[in-house]
């Protein structure tokens, strides 16, 4: 970035407490120049996002761009959101557990959306600032005055599949206990209300699958990470590598360069192996989760009708059952 220039506009602008779109084109070509957002600037940016009661339209998409740039892509490997970048991030755009725009909360699920791992904190938090609209009318959500407290409408449900699909990667699976648990507490919120009929179908399936799951995420240290994106770089060199020595030694050398290669297979068939062991793992439901169900359902005294749908679709989905709750489904059948 041009650093001088740089923050010769951020208080021109700041001075005026405006942004115009002129002001975004040119602070894009400073400091997308380099192709890297460092942290002053980003800390700049939110900055001048606090200082300026006017803004043009283009300057929210332009935020939410630099700043996930730089959470996501900042450090090695590239996708990686640390615990230190995650809590930077919430601090940023909250006071007192929320979030205070819009544009904050698009922010907050673009960056779960493009990270390959995150914390899970990270994704909790952003469940919650749903939880606020629905449950107690506050946060940018309401800002509009369209949404109901005490109702989830389909604007809602819609925001919560795309926080747990952006939180679950490419894959979109391993719902976790803390999603889990924030789900439960719209549910209990909502029980009683007209509700659209997507809730139904997204608290039961993605309480679902944590209980069948059980996946117990957590991100990947920096060094589980950055062992990953080694092993690629690895498989690629060593493929290329054991073409390039058949080419260049007419074979001679074929035998030797095709045991190299073992390795990368034993790799990756340890990996599916891997996969397949979790694959039959995901419908069984053991002791741990039997309890946090058993426990959990019913919390309030009563068994409401999306907890009713849930034990049904457990009981129907799931070949193996634990007995703490198999009681459970005996009662509410």
């Amino acid at each position: 970035m041009d650093v001088k220039n740089a923050s010769a506009r951020v208080a021109d602008i700041a001075s005026r407490k405006s942004i115009t779109p002129l002001d975004v084109l040119e602070l894009r070509r400073l400091i997308f120049r380099d192709g890297v957002v460092a942290a002053a600037e980003a800390e700049a940016l939110f900055g001048l996002d606090r200082a300026c009661t006017e803004r043009c339209a283009e300057w929210p998409e332009f935020l939410v761009e630099a700043i996930t740039d730089y959470i996501v892509h900042q450090e090695k490997p590239a996708g990686y959101v640390s615990a230190k970048n995650a809590e930077w991030l919430i601090a940023a755009i909250s006071h007192d557990g929320k979030v205070d725009t819009v544009t904050e909360l698009e922010l907050l699920v673009r960056v779960l959306e493009k990270a390959k791992f995150s914390t899970e904190k990270l994704v909790a938090f952003a469940l919650k600032q749903v939880k606020l609209a629905v449950v107690d009318g506050q946060g940018p959500l309401m800002h509009g005055g369209e949404l109901v407290p005490g109702v989830i409408e389909k604007a809602e449900v819609d925001l919560l599949r795309r926080m747990l699909h952006a939180f679950g990667g490419d894959g979109n699976i391993a719902i976790t206990r803390a999603e889990a648990e924030v789900l439960f507490e719209i549910n209990d919120a909502v029980a009683d209300a007209r509700n659209d009929a997507s809730w139904n179908d997204l608290f039961v399936k993605a309480v679902a699958n944590f209980v069948m799951c059980a996946s117990g995420y957590q991100a990947p240290t920096r060094e589980e990470a950055l062992r990953q994106e080694n092993f690629l770089d690895r498989a690629d060199a060593d493929i290329g590598g054991f073409l390039s020595r058949m080419a260049s030694t007419g074979g001679r050398e074929m035998l030797a360069a095709y045991r190299q290669s073992i390795d990368i297979d034993t790799d990756w068939e340890a990996r599916n192996q891997w996969s397949d062991a979790c694959q039959r793992r995901a419908e069984r439901i053991d002791n741990v989760e039997a309890r946090w169900l058993a426990e959990r359902i019913g919390k309030d005294g009563r068994l409401q009708q999306n907890e009713l749908a849930l034990v049904r679709f457990i009981k129907q989905t799931s070949p193996s059952i634990h007995p703490e709750l198999a009681l459970l489904l005996e009662k509410v059948a």
